[in-house]
This record gives C-alpha cells, sequence and structure tokens, in this order.
C-alpha cells in the first residue's frame, strides 16, 4: 500500500471534518443559498464561565481590535465563512439583530475566509449587512481558540466580565424569541 505524504494525510482529514477551504475556483458549497437552510444548531454550555480568548482580528482596511478590549458590555461572537451555507443563512437574522440590540450588545462578525477581504468586502455589498462589522481573522486564531476543528457558524456570548454564558455550534434563528432569551441571559 503506498503511503501519502503527511501533508495529503492531514489535508484528507480537514477536509473530513472541516470541509476546509481548497484551492479550486470553484466553492464548496453553492453560494447564495440562502434560503431553505435548516437552521439547527445546539446551544452549548459546558464552556460557561471560560474568559474570551485574546486575539487580533483585522477589518478589510487593515484597522485592528484585540479582543481583550470588548469587555465591559457583552459581545456576541459569530465565526462565519462565505463558503459556509448555514453562515449565509444566518447573516441577515444577525444583521436585523444587531440593529435591534444597538449598543447594548456587540455583535461581532468574525469571517474565516482564507482569502479575507478579497471574499468579505463583496459578500457584505451584496447582502448589504450594514448593521454588522467585517472582522476577519487572518491567522484563524480564534477559532484555534475555540479548539480548531468547531464547524462553521460558530456564535459563542460573552457577558460584560468576557466570560462565556453559552455557545451555539451551527446555524440558528436569530430572529426568534428563544434567541432574545438567550441574549438576555448576558444583559
Amino acid at each position: 500500500m503506498p503511503r501519502l505524504p503527511l501533508f495529503s494525510l492531514t489535508c484528507a482529514l480537514a477536509l473530513v471534518l472541516a470541509g476546509c477551504d481548497r484551492e479550486s475556483a470553484e466553492p464548496a458549497q453553492p453560494e447564495g443559498a440562502e434560503s431553505g437552510e435548516a437552521l439547527t444548531g445546539k446551544v452549548d454550555r459546558q464552556f460557561a464561565g471560560e474568559a474570551m480568548p485574546a486575539v487580533e482580528l483585522a477589518d478589510p482596511a487593515g484597522a485592528t481590535l484585540a479582543t481583550a478590549s470588548l469587555a465591559g458590555k457583552p459581545v456576541l461572537v459569530n465565526l462565519w465563512a462565505t463558503w459556509c451555507v448555514p453562515c449565509v443563512t444566518e447573516m441577515p437574522l444577525l444583521d436585523e439583530l444587531a440593529a435591534e440590540l444597538g449598543d447594548s450588545v456587540t455583535v461581532l462578525t468574525v469571517s474565516e475566509d482564507i482569502q479575507g477581504a478579497e471574499k468579505v468586502v463583496p459578500f457584505f455589498a451584496e447582502r448589504q449587512l450594514a448593521n454588522l462589522p467585517q472582522w476577519m481573522d487572518p491567522d484563524n486564531a480564534l477559532a484555534v481558540a475555540y479548539g480548531g476543528g468547531t464547524g462553521l457558524p460558530l456564535t459563542v456570548l460573552y457577558d460584560a466580565q468576557g466570560k462565556e454564558v453559552w455557545r451555539v455550534a451551527g446555524g440558528f434563528d436569530w430572529s426568534s424569541a428563544e434567541a432574545r432569551e438567550m441574549i438576555a441571559e448576558a444583559t
């Protein structure tokens, strides 16, 4: 039996576990599949009380944000990617939620796209997501801090002291009464 190089085994494992980005021009999942995608994310409280990871994010203009500077009010962190169908489905719901919450909770959307601003800027422009920030995790530091193999989307709520309240793995209906009740746990 031929032996595969370590890189091939690693990429194969990553593809199986997380559907990692690839160098193909074709999307890994159909783009624009915004409607009809079931939002079946589950709430997980096993990490409650853990501190928000201290990482540095970047926006398309090159500005940076240290997550450590966010203490003082609740923060809803959403890791997403343009190629992730449930992510695409929930982004308009998060945009509406951010508008509704105003300054009471910071909604922080963080792209895990390898191509960064090249993908993020047109995605936001096409969908007119005016209430969400365009932060990117260029080194995948936040994704690694959350375990590295966690699928997308992943949304984590932190209280004003920067301690985790809960997380949702998978797409979630952020327009629901349940979402509002869950977010109120941090305010």
